[in-house]
């Protein structure tokens, strides 16, 4: 039944494409609507979606207009991902991107469409460190922080875990060979043991014999760098069943209710994650959570929904900035203008607020519900690392490092 609903959602939200008014204005969304990340996706997709309708309530975009999302399914792989990024760029021909979730799928986008098309890209997600140097113009911007950074943070947190030897598996593609290499490196600079150090493939049946050479070293832990929908659920169980590890390290891409209903929480109770989030004391995300909840009933509290919201209203203040669709250029530069101090603070919910200040000429500042959008040279920011335990049917968040 769940393999149906998101397939069918998934029909509906391609079908999306071609409802778009003429006079609307038009936003592209590249989501991973099925494909590994489809466990992920149903909140991610609210939060934008409660975005648009705020938008759309409180006095529209430009002179009035509706915005309107389009979206794209990149499966969260390559190929895809530029397929459906030509789509939004050359055939509906939105001014602006938001996504991919995945950093292969985002890289690929960017470098074979968004960037020649000079048309501004701004992940929520996408956190591989390829993509700080990337000959990008300016177009390629996200708001999470690179995997160097949750790899240092994650090297600190197995070190507090009291955990001197880990073994590490990692997914074969931009995301996890960034991830591990960064986290890899930090841990054995302040003094851990890394016992293996295994890349593995995503749709495999078995990973058993893998799992008997990581376990052969000693390791107190295996470090997990994959999706849980893809490879990570599966590596975590077959370790359980064949007694290689019980106790197990992950990144924001393991820390997906999947993982729970495939393994139980029990067999987890050890077990810890990091992730992407949000600042620990923030108005701005409870807010939004507020108006989620209200508006969905629950979700809130899933990974990369604050992301997700930011970013859309980030896409759609850079083009209320830049006063058209038409100039790219300068929907690109007013992105910096609205998400960077200095100006007037504005958040979740103040669209009517920012429009108006806008309109009178005066800087704006968009501070979001996850943190402070600050962009640096490269179109990165400094961002938050959570540490999360499993909780019952869902993760809690125990600490929030910066």
């Amino acid at each position: 039944m769940k393999k149906t609903t998101l397939g069918l959602m998934a029909i509906a939200l391609l079908a999306q494409t071609s409802l778009a008014a003429a006079d609307d204005v038009k936003i592209g969304v590249l989501m991973g609507i099925t494909g590994p990340l489809a466990s992920f996706i149903p909140p991610i997709l609210n939060a934008a979606k409660l975005a648009e309708k705020e938008i759309n309530e409180n006095g529209g975009i430009l002179d009035g207009q509706k915005v309107q999302l389009v979206v794209a399914d990149t499966q969260a792989a390559a190929q895809p991902a530029v397929d459906a990024a030509n789509k939004l760029v050359n055939i509906e021909n939105v001014p602006i991107v938001t996504g991919a979730l995945s950093s292969g799928a985002t890289i690929a986008a960017a470098n074979a469409v968004t960037i020649p098309a000079k048309v501004t890209q701004i992940s929520p997600t996408a956190t591989s460190p390829a993509m700080t140097d990337m000959k990008d113009d300016d177009y390629l911007f996200r708001i999470v922080p690179s995997d160097n950074y949750q790899g240092e943070v994650l090297a600190k947190i197995v070190q507090d875990e009291k955990i001197s030897k880990v073994a590490i598996t990692y997914v074969n593609n931009d995301y996890g060979v960034g991830i591990a290499s960064t986290f890899k490196a930090a841990f054995e600079k302040i003094g851990g043991t890394v016992t293996a150090f295994e890349k593995h493939e995503d749709k495999k049946n078995s990973y058993r014999s893998e799992l008997a050479t990581l376990g052969s070293g000693g390791a107190e832990a295996l470090v997990v760098i994959a999706y849980a929908s893809g490879s990570g659920a599966k590596i975590v169980k077959q370790a359980l069943e064949g007694g290689f590890f019980d106790r197990f390290i992950g990144t924001d891409g393991l820390r997906d209710d999947v993982l729970i209903e495939q393994v139980g929480a029990d067999a987890l109770k050890t077990s810890f994650f990091s992730s992407p989030t949000s600042p620990e004391e923030n108005p701005a995300a409870d807010k939004l959570h507020a108006a989620f909840t209200a508006a969905f009933g629950e979700g809130a509290d899933k990974p990369f929904v604050d992301q997700s919201y930011d970013v859309t209203m980030l896409a759609a203040l850079a083009i209320e900035k830049a006063g058209s669709t038409a100039d790219r250029a300068k929907i690109r530069d007013a992105l910096r203008e609205v998400a960077n101090a200095p100006g007037e603070v504005v958040g979740p919910g103040d669209w009517a607020k920012a429009k108006k200040l806008i309109a009178e000429g005066k800087d704006i500042n968009y501070e979001g519900a996850g943190g402070s959008a600050e962009f640096d040279a490269n179109g990165d920011v400094q961002g938050y690392i959570g540490k999360y335990v499993v909780d019952g049917k869902t993760y809690k968040r125990i600490a929030v490092f910066q």
